[in-house]
């Protein structure tokens, strides 16, 4: 059994998204407030949401341990849990003892000077990929989050459509003709004038999202100030808005009742896939017969995705709570985790594992994810610099987008709107 532990580095960062819900009560017969039943048994409850895999790990955990016991509190997204979150961390109580917070979340949460605790721990150096690692640490080199999985990408794609369209559908192929973004576009080109009632790629919004993973400073320099006005940003917003203008593009908000259906009526042919969206794939497609996937990202590696577990300072069971999160982030718990609900490892130990490089999906053409993913993990070699501002002003990038995909307004219009948006965020 690992006990608590505490650990050094250094600062990068990352935006939001988070999660949160009450502490439970104690058992029945009584006990107290910090959750300690009569019995002298502590139970540490764990908010998370969407699906981290941890129903067998917990069952696991409570088998083998008499004192603590875990209680996980899960709702849906994040978006049912945002304003717990920041309503109970404003009123100093209320927090579960370990909370679940999304990537994008972490450059807010890392901003919350004293709310959580410092998870430092020599024991755990090396444990994480270094890229993943540095999104945890805050401006005094505290590690505040324990990282449990990540989002790399590769690109799937429908090989029934490519067949249709005269294209290679070998895996390895179509990987070899998407090395840079350039490339993919000219692809989806060649693709329409054989299937021109069938758009390339799902949504404008999840190909602004790939691309911007690629971009160092999308929005903010490393000392928070913005700067939207750069050659980057105005790179994949002309890139976006002119493979609208060709049609490449659903035009379909992504996580919209269309673009769901578009799935199963020949929508699209291919899409940014991070780990996490096999699943979404699968569900959405459900019968649909042609789904692959390609070891390939334009442009190189890029990460959509993953979370972290951080223990608040609020809470009456900080000790016991630290080691509850190392123990349910360590290389074997995540690759059970994986095995579970597919949420792809952040750690170099569980990444080498067999069980992990040799894992296999059918609905994908039996495609070797582990594998393919693992690959695309180490191929990660940006990330986006996501200061305070960073979630707002992508919301409001992604709006622009979607001007431009509606028709309400063009390109050069709603860019203006979107740095109009932007300074207007103070």
């Amino acid at each position: 059994m690992q006990t608590s532990r505490t650990r050094r580095f250094r600062l990068a960062s990352s935006a939001l998204m988070a999660l949160t819900l009450a502490t439970t009560a104690a058992a029945c017969g009584g006990g107290d407030d910090d959750g300690t039943t009569a019995d002298g048994v502590t139970t540490v409850t764990v908010a998370t949401f969407n699906e981290f895999g941890y129903e067998g790990l917990i069952d696991e955990w409570n088998a083998a341990n008499d004192d603590i016991k875990i209680e996980q509190v899960k709702v849906g997204t994040w978006d049912d849990a945002k304003a717990n979150l920041y309503t109970k961390l404003a009123a100093g109580s209320g927090l579960s003892d370990i909370e679940a917070i999304e990537g994008d979340a972490m450059p807010a949460i890392l901003a919350e000077e004293g709310a959580f605790e410092d998870l430092t721990d020599d024991e755990l150096e090396g444990r994480w990929l270094p890229w993943v690692e540095e999104k945890t640490l805050n401006a005094d080199g505290q590690m505040i989050g324990y990282a449990t999985d990540i989002g790399p990408e590769g690109i799937c794609y429908r090989a029934d459509l490519f067949k249709k369209a005269g294209l290679p559908t070998d895996r390895e192929e179509v990987a070899r003709l998407m090395g840079t973004w350039d490339d993919y576009f000219a692809l989806g080109e060649e693709f329409l004038k054989k299937v021109p009632d069938t758009a390339w790629y799902d949504s404008s919004g999840g190909l602004a999202q790939a691309m911007l993973n690629q971009v160092a400073n999308p929005f903010e320099t490393d000392d928070n100030t913005v700067e939207v006005e750069n050659d980057e940003l105005k790179s994949v917003w002309a890139d976006v808005t002119g493979n609208i203008e060709k049609g490449l593009s659903t035009k379909l908000p992504q996580w919209s009742d269309d673009w769901t259906a578009s799935f199963q009526n020949d929508g699209f042919a291919t899409m940014a896939c991070p780990g996490w969206m096999l699943g979404v794939v699968e569900g959405n497609a459900e019968g649909v017969e042609g789904w692959d996937i390609a070891n390939v990202f334009p442009g190189g590696g890029g990460n959509w995705g993953g979370s972290f577990l951080t223990v608040p300072s609020q809470g009456e069971n900080v000790e016991e709570a630290k080691e509850v999160a190392a123990w349910l982030t360590a290389p074997e718990q995540q690759v059970k985790a994986f095995a579970a609900k597919g949420t792809f490892p952040s750690q170099v130990d569980a990444l080498e594992s067999d069980k992990v490089t040799s894992a296999t999906n059918a609905f994908f053409n039996d495609a070797p994810t582990g594998q393919i993913l693992a690959e695309r993990a180490q191929a990660v070699t940006v990330q986006p610099y996501k200061g305070p501002k960073y979630s707002d002003i992508l919301q409001a990038f992604q709006a622009a987008v979607l001007r431009v995909d509606d028709g309400s307004q063009d390109a050069a219009e709603s860019w203006d709107q979107f740095v109009t948006d932007v300074e207007a965020l103070g």
